[in-house]
């Protein structure tokens, strides 16, 4: 049980370095203005994924599904994460020279429409979220909690490195580096996904 939920901070603070629309807005942000407006995307997109990850479990737990088809699904979450993988290893920059203005509905609207998000909750954190909650009373909501805090205090560290040191960390080289090594981290989480599903269905 511990390392289940060592496992879901783990997977939130690598969730918070992993590129996307937040991670691309707040960089965008701190460039454009500062630091300190970069925390109102942070905590906004916060609200806003705790939705998609709530709405996520509801769904799937209100059909009472056995162990059996979470084991499997995860076969699927794993397909999940090597795609991301794949798509975190060709990282080589970080656009942030179009100037925009995030408002809150822009920042809801681009996260609930991310299908990739939705299917990384619904594949992969949900499944593992419900197997601990047979576990451990509301251990469901416990993961999530996990997942969620290692998201934001890892997504404010990279708003206030990112900040401090900007012009290092546009560097293309030190770029596709850092985010080789995020890329082989979710490659890690995927063997590990389908090595347990397959020792629970050998077993």
């Amino acid at each position: 049980m511990v390392s289940q939920l060592v496992g879901a901070l783990i997977l939130g603070l690598i969730g918070g370095f992993i590129p996307g629309p937040v991670v691309a807005a707040i960089f965008t942000e701190i460039m454009q203005a500062s630091v300190l407006k970069s925390f109102r995307i942070i905590f906004w997109s916060i609200l806003t994924e705790i939705v998609v990850a709530l709405t996520s479990l509801i769904l799937l737990s209100s059909l009472h599904l056995h162990e059996d088809f979470y084991r499997g699904i995860s076969f699927i979450g794993a397909g999940v994460l090597i795609y991301i993988a794949t798509s975190i290893w060709k990282i080589d920059k970080i656009d942030t020279e179009k100037k925009v203005h995030f408002s809150l509905p822009t920042i809801s609207l681009m996260i609930l429409t991310n299908g990739v998000l939705w299917a990384y909750w619904a594949t992969f954190c949900i499944p593992k979220a419900i197997i601990l909650g047979e576990k451990v009373i509301l251990g469901q909501y416990l993961f999530i909690g996990l997942v969620e805090i290692g998201w934001l205090i890892s997504t404010v560290a990279v708003a206030l490195v990112f900040s401090l040191f900007r012009k290092l960390l546009s560097n293309q080289k030190v770029i596709s580096i850092m985010f080789k090594i995020f890329a082989l981290a979710f490659v890690y989480f995927a063997l590990n996904m389908i090595y347990q599903s397959l020792r629970y269905f050998l077993k």
